[in-house]
């Protein structure tokens, strides 16, 4: 990157759109802020970075780092490019470069149904990224459909009526019930799971033996993929 940008208005942009549009709480804000430091306002678009060296560069601890870290890419103000056994590599975006900070949330209601009339297609008619897809059985099936009907923490094949939509970030800690923080997942999973994060409780299943190592880094890629977006419910 040949350039860098003009601190000031980007940090007026950070303040007046990326934080309100995108809700970013103060563990997310000292996140990206301190790989935007390290990263554009250097002349660099990426950022190399353990999660032991981010929680020591923002003074926070492990699991809020990973939460953030997860969040940002989810909002899509970070690209997830590789994650493996020396960091994360990043790319770091600057406001004008989110599309979510740019333009906000783009929800289209759909009209009132007529009271004995067909019902509209409400899910067509909104942006994806704003469906709440725990709020009608109809939405939580097309997490099940994703998922191949198979958990998606122990890989068992589920039956219909023994299977739940659990979430990644779990709601007491701010998780969202958008598709990039739903699994489905067998009912055993989901209550040995409790309150932990996925990738938590992922390990947790590594170290009671009940997954292998090849599975372990299978589960934490796929978790990966579900926070950027890319296993997308066939909507």
């Amino acid at each position: 990157m040949k350039n860098k940008p003009n601190a000031a208005y980007l940090w007026k942009q950070l303040e007046d759109l990326v934080v309100p549009r995108l809700r970013l709480s103060v563990s997310e804000r000292a996140v990206y802020y301190h790989l935007l430091r390290h990263s554009r306002l250097e002349g660099k678009v990426r950022c190399t970075f353990s999660i032991a060296s981010l929680g020591r560069g923002t003074r926070l601890t492990g699991r809020p780092v990973r939460e953030a870290v997860r969040r940002l890419v989810g909002q899509g103000a970070l690209r997830l490019i590789r994650r493996g056994q020396t960091g994360h590599l990043v790319e770091v975006r600057v406001p004008d470069e989110i599309r979510r900070a740019r333009f906000g949330p783009r929800v289209r209601l759909a009209a009132k149904p007529a009271r004995h009339g067909p019902k509209p297609r409400v899910l067509s008619a909104l942006n994806l990224e704003e469906i709440h897809f725990m709020q009608t059985k109809a939405l939580r099936q097309l997490i099940h459909a994703r998922e191949g009907g198979r958990c998606f923490y122990c890989s068992r094949r589920l039956a219909p009526t023994a299977r739940c939509v659990d979430h990644v970030v779990p709601r007491a800690q701010l998780g969202r019930n958008s598709y990039r923080n739903l699994v489905s997942c067998c009912l055993e999973c989901n209550s040995q799971k409790a309150a932990r994060p996925a990738e938590d409780f992922l390990r947790w299943l590594y170290r009671e033996r009940r997954l292998t190592a090849a599975e372990l880094r299978r589960r934490l890629r796929a978790l990966d993929a579900v926070a950027a977006g890319k296993r997308r419910p066939a909507v």
